[in-house]
Order: C-alpha cells, then structure tokens, then sequence
C-alpha cells in the first residue's frame, strides 16, 4: 500500500523489544528522542489500561538514520526495548536450549489470532502466535508515526483524535472538527473524550465492566488539518486515498469498522444532506461550507480535513470464563487468561494517529516528492501557488 514511505515493525510483546524500520523520510528533517517519546506516553495512558503499562515505560533508541538531530535520507531504525523481557529471558529465549522452559499456551482465547494463527503456521503452543498478534506491537507504529506527524508538521499538516464513545457512553453525534482545542481537552481527559460528561459515564462504564471480568470498545475519530488538494488519485483503487487510509486503520488490533466523513450515516441521509457545496472567492479560493465527505471526493483530498472514524471491538481477553477447546487434546476448557487491559480505545486513537500520519506523508511525497526537506518544501510552494491561481 505504501510506496514511497515503506515502514516495518518487529518484535514480540514479551521479547527483547519491539523496533520500527521507516524507508523514504528525506534528508534534513530535525527530529529528536523527545517528539517521539511524548506520543509514546500518550499511547500508554488511558483508564481500563492493564498492568502491564505499570511496568513498561516507553521510550525509543534511535539506531539509525539520524546524524547530529537531522535525518539522512537513509533507512531509520527505532528500538522500544521491554522491560517486562527480565522476566521472560528463558520463555522468549531465540536459544533452542530454553525450549520447553515455561509450559505451552494451548487454550486459544475466542477473539484473538491464537486459534486461526496456530492452525495456519502448524504450532501447538499458541504463544508462538500471540507474542506477536499483541498489541503491544502498536509501540513500534506510534513511534514511526512519530516521525511522519514531525514531517507532515513542516507543511502545516496536523493529526489529532478523540474518543466519541466506549461502551454505551457517548459524546453527541455530530461529525468531528479539527479542533485543537478539542484535541488538548482529550489528552487532558482519563479516557481522551474532550467532553467532560462523557469522560466521566465512559470511566464509570469502564469501573462497572473491571469489577465484572468483562471488557469495553469504543469508537475514536482522527482528524488531518492542513491537507492540501488532490493527495491520492482516482485513476485506480489502490490510489485512492480513503481506500488507504481505511487500510491503515483497519489494521489496528481489535478494529472493526472504518468511516471516512459521514459514513454510514451518508447511506441514511437524500444527496442535498450529505453533498458538501462549492465555493469561490478571491481570497480563499475554493471552499465548502460542510465537510460531510471527510476530506476526500473521487478518492482524492480535496482540501478540508480529513475525518477519520474507527470501531473498536472489546479486547478478547477476558478474566471472565469463555468456553475455548485445547489445541493439543481436544477437550473443551475455558480460554486461558493473559494480562490484560479493560478498554484501550483511548490508546487505539494514538495509534490511529500514527497509521493516518503514515499514510498521509506517504501520499504527500507521492504528489510533491524530493529527496530533501527543501526539496519537498520548493516542490509543495510551487504547487500551492498554482492553486491559488485558479
């Protein structure tokens, strides 16, 4: 899906690290350990978090790619080290002499990848799928989402969201704007809800389904500002800048459903409410007065931001008794429990930051390229002022 920024992750959850490996960011770019570990605690934050957010506190080890706080051009390597591998040296251990030190995982957990990933690779211990379908994974995609929010806010490009509902307990319907302040009043929120009503019912749900054995989804909105006209194409389907962004985000742990604009509630609505009107004048340009397309027509930006909606599914691990069958014998048991969180919805949104962040500098440097900041800079100048010619 992505062409000119090509990134990768590795790791398991209870291995050495986790590392993020990101191809195609141009030379001269001012980065720092800072910009990227601030996302990182915001990942980490959230009421319904588990235990194991006690123990790990996040912070990236630039490898490769950066001299004296600018980028090379080159290849950039970011490692998230584990504390929590002091106590799995011998469970997770690469060394063939450690096997068969901790017993198998074999009661798949309905809901995760343990039962259709241990099918497809041929293992009978489960924790050779699990370690890696983890969303503790999603630490090595906010730190490279990290980088592209640091490039995209060089052209005045910015990424933020917010939690609409966890459970049952909702914010309003009403489609989101790329508000900053709305942005601050999340981080500032226990479960990044900018409405302080909301905020409360949502931990209050979350307190009631803890105290249950139970678990919690949601939904969050990421919003772009500042995205220029005609990022993505309509020449083929997998040009098309929803279609790859839906993809991105699709592809969170525990997502299940992805709105650009309106989305289902377009399929409700007569054309005259869901199409956004055009309009001129000498000083802005073209504008609408609505934004119910999201950003995005004929599977190209054109202009507003972009409005980004994601389901949450409920995490699948559970302490409360779910009926599972073991792999090995075949008898029916109840599904293993691993340490868990509550809800995470508030974490997924940072990571839908990361991902949209991606994506978006990925159709940025497809439209402007330049192997240099001041390359992609002149480039992106010259194009703007087209535009405002029109």
């Amino acid at each position: 899906m992505f062409s000119k920024i090509r990134f990768l992750t590795s790791g398991e959850s209870h291995g050495r690290g986790l590392m993020a490996f990101i191809e195609g960011i141009p030379a001269g770019l001012s980065l720092s350990v800072n910009e990227i570990d601030a996302d990182l605690k915001r990942r980490q934050q959230g009421h319904g978090r588990g235990g194991r957010m006690k123990i790990e506190q996040d912070s990236v080890i630039l490898i490769s790619g950066l001299r004296w706080g600018k980028t090379l051009g080159s290849p950039i390597s970011l490692l998230i080290e584990n504390r929590d591998w002091v106590n799995w040296q011998q469970g997770m251990s690469p060394n063939g002499a450690q096997e068969g030190s901790i017993p198998p995982f074999t009661r798949p957990r309905p809901g995760h990848a343990d039962l259709s990933g241990a099918l497809k690779y041929g293992h009978n211990d489960i924790r050779n799928v699990l370690e890696r379908s983890s969303a503790r994974e999603t630490a090595a995609r906010v730190a490279a989402g990290a980088v592209a929010k640091k490039f995209l806010s060089e052209f005045g490009i910015t990424v933020g969201s917010y939690v609409l509902s966890i459970g049952s307990a909702a914010m309003k319907n009403s489609l989101p704007a790329a508000d900053a302040n709305l942005f601050a009043l999340a981080d500032s929120s226990p479960v990044r809800c900018p409405d302080a009503d909301s905020s409360a019912k949502m931990v209050e749900l979350i307190d009631m389904a803890s105290e249950k054995g139970d678990t919690l989804g949601g939904t969050f909105s990421i919003i772009v500002s500042g995205v220029p006209v005609g990022l993505g194409s309509h020449t083929q389907w997998d040009k098309k800048l929803n279609a790859r962004l839906m993809m991105a985000v699709s592809s969170i742990q525990a997502i299940k459903g992805v709105e650009i604009g309106l989305g289902f509630e377009s399929a409700r609505k007569f054309g005259s409410e869901v199409m956004d009107e055009i309009f001129h004048s000498r000083q802005t340009g073209f504008y609408r007065m609505s934004n119910n397309s999201g950003g995005i027509e004929g599977g190209m930006s054109n202009g507003m931001p972009l409005v980004i909606t994601a389901a949450m599914k409920p995490i699948p691990t559970l302490k409360k008794s779910m009926r599972s069958v073991d792999i090995v014998s075949g008898e029916a048991v109840e599904a293993a429990y691993e340490r868990s969180d509550t809800c995470a919805v508030p974490a997924a949104s940072i990571v839908g930051e990361a991902m949209t962040a991606l994506c978006v500098a990925d159709a940025f440097l497809e439209k402007f390229g330049g192997d240099s900041i001041n390359e992609v800079k002149r480039n992106f100048s010259a194009r703007i002022d087209d535009i405002a010619k029109l």
